[in-house]
């Protein structure tokens, strides 16, 4: 992306995070270790949405992405700079492919016909990437399961389950943004933290509706919840839950229900 160009573009994605009440001014922030980076969230969407990377479409990963980002914001989450680049590189590419060919700027003229290419190439070449680290990590595992030292080793029952996919940071706000949607008309935005309710508030709240050893679908944690301010900080509540090792989460299938289990008391 050229200088002024990514300038511009960089400065609409910030206006446009402030004009959608994205930028908190909360005094809760929330700190998490999120190891996924940009070209991570794309992936995840392009496989939510089960499309070939050649096929994807701009205009909807963009709004998607934007989504997720405004789903940050809102919760006060730190971001890393990566993620607001992406963000203004997408919509630079989207900006393109509303354009005609002839009034491309002249600097993109000699480059693919496609505003895309160099996008989609990205995803493959960081697709293939993790795949193989996957391979790598499995196999590794998988001598040191060979190698240990095992007196006797116990068949597992025929009717255990299989391994449970992995549930990261953009499963659960994508699991936040659906139940967020019943709220989609209220008027009651309010800020993250208010007198009503406090993530303290909503820790206890969870701590003392959950035994420890049981588990919850994700989705009823916010039944009784009546307004969005609720939502967002019983979300929070959730995340800090984690943190503290108290909270683990798991899906039954890709993309699946999400189900929270409480640590056991040993």
């Amino acid at each position: 992306m050229h200088g002024w160009i990514g300038v511009y573009f960089a400065r609409k994605v910030i206006g446009y995070a402030l004009s959608n009440g994205a930028v908190e001014s909360a005094d809760y922030k929330v700190r998490l270790d999120i190891f996924e980076g940009p070209l991570d969230l794309l992936l995840y969407l392009i496989k939510k949405d089960e499309v070939d990377i050649h096929t994807i479409s701009i205009e909807r990963i963009t709004k998607q992405y934007l989504d997720y980002i405004d789903t940050f914001k809102m919760l006060n989450i730190d971001l890393a700079s990566e993620f607001i680049v992406m963000a203004a590189n997408l919509m630079y590419i989207k900006s393109r492919t509303l354009l005609p060919k002839s009034v491309q700027p002249p600097e993109e003229d000699m480059e693919e016909d496609d505003p895309r290419w160099e996008l989609i190439r990205q995803l493959i070449e960081y697709k293939k990437f993790k795949d193989a680290a996957g391979f790598l990590s499995r196999k590794e595992t998988e001598q040191e399961d060979l190698f240990a030292h095992v007196p006797e080793k116990v068949a597992p029952p025929a009717d255990e389950d299989e391994p449970l996919p992995d549930v990261n940071i953009f499963d659960l706000i994508r699991a936040f943004q659906n139940v967020l949607k019943r709220f989609e008309e209220s008027t009651d935005l309010g800020d993250i933290v208010d007198d009503r309710y406090t993530v303290a508030d909503k820790i206890e709240y969870l701590l003392g509706a959950m035994s420890p050893g049981g588990s919850v679908q994700f989705s009823s944690l916010f039944a009784e919840a009546t307004s969005k301010t609720e939502v967002i900080v019983t979300f929070l509540a959730v995340l800090e839950l984690m943190k503290m090792n108290q909270f683990k989460i798991r899906q039954e299938s890709v993309l699946g229900e999400i189900e929270v289990m409480r640590k056991e008391v040993v």
